[in-house]
């Protein structure tokens, strides 16, 4: 069964967004593995609390600017 975890910062994305990306990832995997992946394929969009995580040392937290608008 193909698997993906994607981790993205909390309220970043839309519904629609994240609903997109669990549509066009498992349209990647049937490009890789045949359509007989589909049925089996899972997408899993983790959102991080801000504060949870960090680059370079720096604690991020999510602009308000970068927040989805649903």
């Amino acid at each position: 069964m193909p698997f993906a975890n994607i981790k993205v910062p909390e309220a970043a994305l839309t519904r629609a967004q994240k609903d997109e990306i669990v549509h066009r990832v498992t349209a990647m995997f049937v490009d890789y593995f045949t359509e007989a992946a589909r049925p089996h394929a899972m997408v899993l969009i983790e959102e991080v609390k801000d504060g949870g995580y960090g680059r370079a040392d720096e604690v991020f937290t999510v602009p308000e600017a970068w927040r989805a608008k649903d």
